[in-house]
């Protein structure tokens, strides 16, 4: 069987597709969709091929949009996606996860929903934010969301979020309970003695390793880190890296020990790749050691940023690696990483990169 990848690009103008067969040398891209609604996030389910977005803003509510033709028609529902009367309206969906035959969507201020028919209807897991922490919840700079939504596969009942500046919280029974699980994350500015709280921790961006559901990954705004036990210990794995700063994580999608980082040079230096020579880092070995991969990037006046959700891998054999920056450009790797080109510029800024392997 024939088949394309699709990598599908969440922008502050609408989503976008770009395609090409499996050989990854040449692409064609559509869009934009979604009516140009910012779209935070753009996700496939490789169960069943349909493609989901969310976004929405201030003026737009909040929506999550769906596709079952691979791109060629849309429609979007917000029905159930709001919190109690008297509570802050939700502003904007900030990630969506197909997981398990459910569909989960996270939201701004910090909340979890989930939809058990393809997005038409939502409910709001409620026991996350009755956790009796939740007054102690603080903004990160982009605001009080819930970005990072990480299932258990194959039917397990485990779920992690990450969460600005609240942290990494987990539920062992589907959503009805929680605890936070950062335990080694450090909050560098909390005062001396005080950095490394239950709560508090500006968490960007969480991943779960091939295969090891208990293998976590997690960028932090203030380091790298590790975890072997589902998040009830964090180790540091930055020693290497050119920055401990950074937003986007990617997993290899056959072996654990493979992550892929994309670091910046500091929260007040620019956040843009040191010395404006993009690079992406890989660690073969689970973080114990990291090497450059440049070949192909551009290594002079490279001061672009790379979001939390704009960075993944495909499925294919050698993986794919894909970025895209908050200056609108789309480079791909054919090749693990090893070499790259650039497959889309000029677009919105890019919030979001993922991808879908499907029958041509």
């Amino acid at each position: 069987m024939v088949e394309k990848v699709l990598v599908l690009v969440g922008t502050t103008r609408g989503a976008f597709i770009v395609e090409s067969d499996t050989n990854r040398r040449s692409w064609a891209l559509r869009g934009p969709f979604c009516e140009v609604w910012p779209m935070n996030h753009v996700k496939g389910d490789a169960a069943s091929g349909t493609i989901y977005g969310g976004g929405g803003d201030q003026w737009f509510g909040p929506a999550v949009w769906k596709s079952t033709d691979l791109g060629e028609t849309w429609t979007h529902s917000s029905e159930g996606l709001a919190y109690a009367e008297g509570e802050e309206p939700i502003k904007t969906v900030w990630s969506v996860a197909p997981a398990n035959g459910a569909l989960y969507a996270g939201v701004q201020p910090a909340g979890l929903f989930r939809s058990d028919d393809g997005g038409a209807t939502w409910r709001h897991v409620s026991g996350l934010r009755d956790h009796p922490t939740r007054p102690d919840w603080q903004p990160g700079g982009g605001g009080l969301n819930l970005h990072s939504i990480v299932v258990e596969p194959n039917g397990g009942q485990r779920i992690w979020v990450g969460m600005s500046a609240v942290g990494v919280f987990h539920s062992a029974d589907g959503g009805e309970t929680w605890e936070p699980r950062n335990r080694g994350t450090r909050n560098d500015y909390m005062p001396e003695g005080q950095q490394y709280p239950e709560l508090g921790q500006c968490v960007h961006c969480v991943v779960m390793a091939p295969g090891m559901p208990d293998r976590l990954y997690q960028q932090n705004h203030c380091g790298m880190y590790r975890s072997d036990d589902g998040g009830l210990q964090w180790h540091s794995i930055e020693n290497g890296l050119p920055s401990s700063f950074g937003f986007p994580a990617a997993a290899h999608p056959r072996d654990p020990d493979v992550l892929y980082l994309l670091p910046l040079n500091g929260d007040a230096a620019g956040r843009y790749p040191p010395d404006g020579k993009a690079a992406v880092w890989r660690t073969r070995d689970r973080g114990e050691s990291w090497e450059a991969l440049r070949n192909g990037l551009p290594q002079e006046n490279a001061f672009f940023g790379v979001l939390r959700q704009a960075m993944a891998t495909d499925a294919l054999e050698p993986a794919g690696v894909y970025f895209g920056t908050n200056t609108g450009s789309l480079f791909a790797s054919a090749d693990e990483g090893d070499g790259w080109q650039r497959i889309a510029e000029h677009l919105p800024m890019i919030l979001s990169v993922e991808t879908l392997v499907v029958d041509g």
